[in-house]
């Protein structure tokens, strides 16, 4: 008998387990031409049957070149002296055996935007696999930095990784 995502969420709360876990973009470059990779190394995330969150701090992004992940944290895009935290926050979650629907908005650079995300939920043992993936116009979010429109729209954006089961406090104090 197949066990699903769904049987194991319930009133749970999971974490998203950073060490095992990443959150990767990709935007179209060049016209077209190219995508520009990166990813972010610092992040914290919870689910449960009603709500997701994520939080990144957004001055961890890394295209694997200095110059321009000092660009990006620059106020032309995340202005991360300002807004030093990227979050989504969930207005609706809909899981259906290994499938999620989430509906939410994502808020960056002082302003937010609304999100759609497809995403499958696998039971590993007792933890679950993610893998969520969604587009987002990040011109709508403030970024519309562009010299000679090499910056295409939208943005990939991908969360992959392992969720574990969230201690109560009176479980840990126990162990």
């Amino acid at each position: 008998m197949h066990t699903h995502a769904a049987d194991f969420v319930g009133t749970t709360l999971w974490r998203l387990d950073p060490d095992r876990s990443s959150i990767e973009f990709q935007v179209p470059a060049a016209w077209g031409l190219s995508t520009v990779k990166g990813s972010f190394s610092r992040f914290h995330g919870t689910l449960n049957s009603s709500a997701i969150n994520l939080t990144i701090e957004a001055d961890s992004i890394d295209t694997d070149n200095a110059r321009r992940d000092t660009h990006l944290r620059s106020p032309d895009f995340f202005d991360v002296g300002r807004y030093p935290y990227i979050r989504f926050v969930s207005e609706t979650v809909a899981l259906d055996g290994d499938r999620l629907k989430v509906r939410g908005r994502l808020h960056a650079r002082g302003t937010s935007m609304p999100l759609e995300i497809d995403a499958t939920l696998r039971p590993a043992g007792d933890e679950l696999e993610v893998e969520a993936v969604t587009r987002a116009d990040h011109h709508r979010l403030g970024m519309t930095w562009n010299r000679m429109r090499l910056v295409g729209t939208p943005t990939k954006l991908l969360v992959t990784g392992r969720l574990v089961q969230e201690r109560s406090r009176s479980a840990s104090q126990a162990a």
